[in-house]
């Protein structure tokens, strides 16, 4: 076994905190040695020095990538924090798309993991839109730092376990059944949503036009303090006036320290 020194650790929290935004507390070392140790074998790595120096002098990104695809977990499901969804049906999308001359929303699930909170969004607009979607631009941009589950999101294909929370309409309506009993998304859904790589961190956000919605629900746990006061200050330049912004129900935002307004828990408006 290839244990990691405190030293290596640093190192490798450092970076991924540098980088990335993820804060390793020291308790996280066995989480890290176990999630790492079969990449450090399959390359022949000594110890996690060695390690830190190949994803320091890699250029391909490979090393990188894989490193953040193993540390990172993804855990989410359909209609994850339900009452988000509601709010943003019943009270969300009827001020915007009743104010909205240009037809057009945009949302943008950060942090979007295996797809299901992007679709969930994809299907809430399908519905509530009905006959009127063709003349709305209502794609949704969702974005990961992830390769693998962004490959895995795209693909758009559930087990009946992962389904089992949605509506039976939905099933019926949205999925289509393969040979293995596995739920493929429709076309049509898929092609609702953008998947795109992009870290947090960025110093810049590439965006030409502001967002109606950002969901950004149980990322920033990972993140200290300050990292999070940083990020949510970004949120808030990349949302309209009237904007929305929601986060897990494990977090908050200081309201002493924010310039959003709170709405209801995990839920905040740009006024």
């Amino acid at each position: 076994m290839i244990n990691i020194t405190q030293k290596e650790f640093n190192q490798l929290a450092s970076y991924i905190k540098a980088n990335y935004g993820i804060y390793l507390k020291d308790e996280k070392q066995a989480l890290v040695t176990g999630r790492l140790y079969n990449v450090l074998l399959q390359n022949g790595f000594n110890d996690f020095s060695e390690y830190y120096q190949y994803i320091l002098t890699d250029k391909t990104g490979e090393a990188v990538a894989t490193l953040i695809n193993k540390i990172t977990t993804n855990h989410t499901f359909f209609m994850r924090e339900a009452d988000h969804f509601f709010y943003f049906r019943d009270r969300i999308l009827p001020s915007i798309t009743g104010q909205n001359r240009d037809k057009d929303l945009r949302i943008w699930s950060a942090g979007c993991s295996s797809g299901e909170e992007p679709y969930t969004l994809a299907m809430l607009l399908d519905e509530y839109l009905g006959k009127e979607k063709i003349l709305w631009d209502s794609k949704i941009l969702a974005t990961d730092i992830s390769t693998k589950v962004l490959e895995e999101a795209s693909k758009g294909i559930y087990s009946g376990e992962k389904i089992e929370t949605l509506p039976e309409y939905w099933k019926l309506h949205y999925f289509k059944k393969d040979l293995e009993d596995n739920y493929i998304l429709t076309d049509r859904i898929k092609n609702e949503v953008i998947y795109r790589k992009f870290n947090l961190m960025e110093e810049v956000f590439p965006f030409k036009r502001k967002f109606h919605v950002i969901f950004c629900r149980n990322v920033m746990i990972y993140f200290d303090a300050a990292t999070k006061r940083e990020l949510v200050n970004r949120f808030y330049d990349c949302l309209e006036h009237g904007g929305y912004l929601f986060i897990g129900h494990s977090e908050s935002l200081n309201r002493d320290e924010t310039r959003f307004k709170y709405i209801m828990p995990a839920v905040y408006r740009k006024e």
